[in-house]
């Protein structure tokens, strides 16, 4: 069997510094591990309302920023979920494998629909069986999660085995999930306890991939953090979000434990830490920044590398599901 990632993200335009060492940096790095599938997921996106010109522009420059991160289109297969039918072919065939019991234990659909979920899309609902149908259509060995996304792995490992064991061939398999070891979880920079997010309705609260030098500078100098010294381990820094936070982003840029941090920083203010935090966020992300804006100016060869990298994406899924029509016994 050949082993094969896949891995999606939202077109939600403008990513930040979150996004890219909690996932992007791990995609980068795993590209040249085994063959990738990276997917831009727009069918996913209009479970919730959209405005179709900003997802189309939303899309685009997602394509861009994963491009100027470090993904590279001759090695991994980068592409927009909508360009491929036959994902949602496979969502309604798996939609009438999945239960609904397994559906309404979903956590994600309760926190999303929240007190209205009889004014929920159907599709919200659904969202987990076509996330199902992204990875199995191309029997995906292995798929980046992040503790928010275990569960779905879970459903849709359920949802192969059922399907396998109701025709009795093994047509999928299960994927299994790749948590990394250097995933960062970047929370707020104003609320230690909440994740950094696009939502937030302060932008002093996020890194932007898109934010210039001074304005790094800016937001690291006002981070939250307390009046206490760093200390020298890492359990003292539990009951400490926003100090935690930083040295958890330090860690992430200079690829070493936050043991190592703290051994290097114990006793010190953040004052200094925060000036050579802000320095290292600038060198990291200057280049990207230069190349995301050279990329976002370029609309036609955006468009020609999603639509090289549907072609190559319905290679693989055609064959999988010829078998799978066979299999259920369609024509």
């Amino acid at each position: 069997m050949i082993k094969r990632i896949f891995s999606g993200i939202q077109p939600t335009g403008n990513l930040h510094l979150g996004n890219y060492l909690g996932a992007i940096t791990n995609w980068v790095a795993m590209q040249h591990d085994m063959p990738s599938i990276f997917c831009i997921v727009d069918l996913h996106a209009i479970t919730v309302a959209q405005d179709p010109v900003a997802l189309r522009a939303g899309t685009r420059d997602m394509a861009a920023a994963l491009i100027a991160c470090g993904i590279d289109t001759d090695k991994a297969i980068l592409f927009h979920q909508s360009a491929v039918r036959e994902h949602t072919e496979l969502a309604w065939i798996l939609n009438c494998t999945a239960r609904m019991g397994w559906l309404n234990r979903m956590t994600q659909f309760k926190d999303k629909a929240g007190k209205d979920k009889e004014g929920a899309s159907v599709g919200l609902f659904t969202y987990p069986v076509l996330q199902a149908a992204d990875v199995l259509a191309y029997k995906a060995t292995h798929v980046p999660v992040g503790d928010d996304q275990k569960q779905h792995l879970e459903l849709m490992r359920d949802i192969a085995q059922k399907f396998n064991t109701d025709f009795g061939r093994q047509i999928f398999p299960l994927p299994e999930p790749i948590i990394p070891k250097t995933a960062g979880r970047i929370m707020s920079l104003r609320d230690g306890s909440a994740k950094m997010s696009k939502s937030d309705a302060s932008d002093m609260s996020r890194i932007n991939l898109t934010d210039d030098a001074d304005s790094i500078v800016a937001k690291i100098r006002k981070a939250k953090t307390d009046a206490e010294a760093l200390p020298d381990n890492a359990a003292d820094l539990k009951n400490r979000p926003e100090a935690e936070n930083l040295v958890v982003i330090y860690a992430c840029l200079n690829k070493i434990s936050v043991d190592a941090v703290l051994a290097e920083w114990a006793g010190q203010g953040f004052g200094a830490f925060k000036a050579k935090l802000a320095e290292r966020l600038v060198e990291t992300l200057a280049p990207i920044t230069s190349e995301l804006v050279k990329l976002q100016a370029d609309i036609p060869h955006i468009d020609a590398v999603l639509a090289k990298g549907a072609d190559a994406a319905r290679a693989i899924v055609a064959p999988v599901l010829a078998e799978v029509r066979s299999v259920v016994g369609f024509l």
